[in-house]
């Protein structure tokens, strides 16, 4: 088969591809990853073969003037409502949170996303699939341009949750409470886009444009939502880009080591920071006085800014997370997927902080039933106050349970398809929907 993968420029979403890209590589088929320009670079040095698609504006400068003009917007409609509240969590799945009115601003504040992430590379990656004809278009769970290419040319597509599917859940929950509105308020604005580029090409919309008509899943199990959408499970097989061992990861630490790390993303965005510059503070100061090793990783600009650091805190820029992390005895960090899942990998009981991943309200709980780690949500500031965390952080080091709950989802993580294993199923499918 002809395999194109697609994901909008962003790395920590390309770096949950690559294992599934060399799986079907190894297996025979050719592979290629379509992307905007500025991640081509990114593309290449994990081996795979780049198609740059859409324009060299950074996808960030894009999404900051998207959510700029749409906070213009909603201001406008909202003048004298101002204590009406919109905040839209993905996770969402309580009946009365379920809004007509958070819903379709929540919709509407996708979709500008979407289409800030996604418009530029449509007609380039049409043209490249009209070109090279793939079999098969597997897609990250936001860039819809693949559905649309995959339509234009009539060939399947497969879409990759990042997380847990929340999403697929809420726009159940959009399409349900949208039906009870008038006829005339039943707006719809990410099926209106997608159904707009896909009559451009003479293609039909249909929710497989927003669903994926398959998915694949690397989220372990016993996690993942249900849902009527067919699904490939499949192992996470840890990619954190070329790396190097550092010198003082070869030696058995001689306390017990905890990592915390904040992600990718606050190299682009230091406000992305799970914790403010105070809080971060108050973190290290916290746990100055325990008998750990605490490596953090923080861009060198956060770590200047930071006014002390403990005698027992390594700061380092970069460490790969599939190095550091089995020398672990506990993991902080923002609810990341690499963090997370490197972390079940291993085995390592974690702590979760703050609410700026879309699913972490559902993944959050899931992860403390499983009795593998916890989770603070930060949504009141004091919550993640230091003693919070050191609190938390004690109870990770010092009760077996979590451990032992890590090691049970790390298990049924290993028993899930390698990438590898797993061609043969995303073969059948691709046959199966080719064929219908």
């Amino acid at each position: 088969m002809r395999v194109l993968l697609v994901t909008f420029p962003w790395q920590s979403h390309f770096h949950l591809l690559v294992s599934l890209g060399w799986g079907l590589q190894t297996a025979g088929h050719e592979v290629r990853v379509a992307s905007g320009p500025e991640l081509t670079d990114v593309i290449t040095r994990s081996g795979l073969t780049a198609v740059p698609v859409g324009s060299d504006e950074p996808v960030f400068e894009k999404l900051e003037r998207s959510q700029g003009e749409l906070f213009e917007k909603l201001t406008a409609e909202l003048d004298g409502q101002a204590d009406l509240d919109l905040s839209f969590d993905l996770s969402e799945n309580r009946e009365e949170k379920l809004t007509w009115d958070r819903l379709r601003w929540g919709y509407r504040f996708i979709a500008a996303n979407i289409k800030a992430m996604n418009d530029s590379m449509i007609e380039d990656l049409v043209e490249y699939c009209r070109w090279w004809k793939p079999d098969l278009v597997v897609w990250d769970w936001i860039s819809y341009a693949g559905p649309v290419a995959a339509a234009a040319v009539g060939v399947p597509h497969a879409r990759v949750p990042i997380g847990l599917n929340v999403d697929a859940r809420m726009r159940d929950h959009y399409l349900r409470v949208r039906a009870e509105q008038p006829p005339e308020k039943r707006e719809d604005p990410l099926g209106d886009w997608l159904a707009e580029w896909a009559d451009k090409y003479g293609a039909p919309f249909s929710e497989e444009l927003v669903t994926g008509q398959f998915t694949i899943d690397q989220m372990v199990g016993s996690m993942v939502l249900e849902s009527d959408v067919p699904s490939v499970p499949l192992r996470y097989v840890p990619y954190n880009g070329p790396s190097v061992v550092p010198d003082w990861t070869r030696r058995d630490p001689s306390k017990r080591r905890v990592l915390a790390t904040f992600g990718w993303t606050m190299e682009k965005d230091p406000s992305a920071l799970a914790l403010s510059g105070d809080q971060l503070q108050a973190m290290l100061d916290s746990v100055a006085d325990l008998d750990i090793e605490l490596v953090v990783t923080l861009p060198e600009q956060v770590q200047k800014e930071l006014k002390r650091v403990p005698d027992n805190t390594r700061m380092v820029e970069f460490v790969p997370l599939h190095v550091i992390i089995p020398s672990c005895s506990a993991v902080i960090h923002h609810g990341g997927i690499p963090s997370f899942v490197d972390s079940l990998v291993h085995g390592v009981p974690q702590l979760v902080i703050s609410r700026i991943m879309p699913d972490i309200g559902e993944r959050g709980p899931r992860l403390e039933r499983a009795g593998a780690g916890l989770w603070i949500p930060g949504d009141d500031p004091e919550e993640l106050s230091g003693q919070r965390i050191r609190e938390h952080l004690l109870r990770l080091l010092d009760e077996p349970a979590f451990r032992e709950g890590a090691g049970r989802l790390r298990k049924e993580l290993l028993a899930q398809p390698t990438p590898g294993e797993a061609v043969k199923e995303l073969e059948r499918l691709t046959s199966h929907f080719r064929d219908r």
